[in-house]
């Protein structure tokens, strides 16, 4: 399982609304320029995510996007599966109960059941906030490099 860079780059637009003034809306250029990404191709995710009222917008001079809540209400979950879909490795066990002819007989259900259910519990464990906290605390200590983080 791969996480497209629509999934990576939600998340990094939530931490950019979430590391800005939760009072001021911030612009998709802004959000662009710091995480180094063409506007266009943010502009489709923020639909996803405006979608998933994950965050809301505002137009005119002082327009642009902010989180719908605080940054402990989100997990890491929601906001992949808003751009990504289901997080199941394989189809078979995004359905409960499992809807597979074969699931009875199948020596390796078990296996995907349980890669299945670690994903989630991490992914659904970990909020924004997490996230949020990691980077002001590698952005304290100087570990991290512009030129090759960006």
């Amino acid at each position: 399982m791969k996480i497209s860079t629509r999934g990576r780059y939600a998340l990094k637009i939530m931490l950019d609304l979430a590391l800005s003034d939760s009072e001021e809306y911030v612009s998709l250029k802004g959000i662009a320029t710091r995480q180094n990404v063409s506007a266009k191709y943010l502009e489709q995710i923020i639909t996803m995510l405006l979608g998933s009222k994950l965050i809301k917008s505002t137009r005119g001079k002082s327009g642009g996007y902010k989180l719908s809540k605080a940054p402990s209400e989100y997990t890491v979950g929601e906001i992949l599966r808003a751009t990504e879909g289901s997080m199941a490795p394989i189809s078979c066990v995004e359905d409960s109960p499992n809807r597979c002819k074969s699931s009875n007989c199948c020596p390796t259900l078990f296996f995907w059941e349980g890669l299945n259910k670690t994903i989630n519990d991490y992914i659904d464990s970990t909020t924004l906030e997490d996230v949020v906290n990691q980077e002001k605390s590698i952005s304290k200590e100087g570990q991290i490099n512009e030129n090759i983080c960006r």
